[in-house]
């Protein structure tokens, strides 16, 4: 589903500038440069690059959970001038395959209530809304609580 002409790659830390500037672009309150810093080493900070420019990046992590380890997908973004071209969902299913590939059983995320086009990726892989949970942004907008099981993501359900 990635265009050819894209890479998905874990990212680097000469990566994180070109992060902070799509996420800046994307999001009314953005994360800052050391949020990003702090979590280079996650197994499933990944960036789609193209061209040697840096279009998109996905931010994910495993929590250990009684042998039913838990993932999170923290922050997903596509520079606006890149978005349609299915970079998005590139980097969420090559971060859910790094994630499973961890042994993680089950996948989380948040997304705000108005992001009609996240709330369909998400659903088009098979995420579920859990719960919402008021207030969440600092705007005051809820987020929905979504959730996937890897093994029936795997197997296509």
């Amino acid at each position: 589903m990635t265009p050819v002409d894209a890479t998905i790659r874990r990212v680097e830390r000469a990566d994180l500038l070109a992060v902070v500037r799509i996420e800046r672009a994307c999001f009314s309150d953005p994360w800052p440069y050391d949020a990003f810093e702090r979590l280079l080493d996650e197994p499933a900070f990944l960036v789609a690059e193209r061209d040697g420019e840096v279009v998109g990046y996905v931010v994910a992590d495993a929590t250990p959970n009684h042998g039913r380890d838990i993932g999170h997908v923290k922050d997903l973004a596509v520079h606006p001038e890149a978005r349609g071209e299915g970079l998005g969902r590139g980097l969420l299913r090559s971060a859910l395959a790094r994630l499973r590939g961890l042994g993680v059983a089950v996948v989380r995320l948040e997304v705000r209530e108005s992001n009609a086009v996240a709330r369909s990726l998400y659903a088009d892989e098979g995420f579920e809304p859990v719960r919402r949970v008021s207030n969440y942004y600092r705007d005051g907008e809820d987020a929905i609580v979504l959730v996937v099981d890897l093994a029936e993501w795997a197997a296509g359900a």
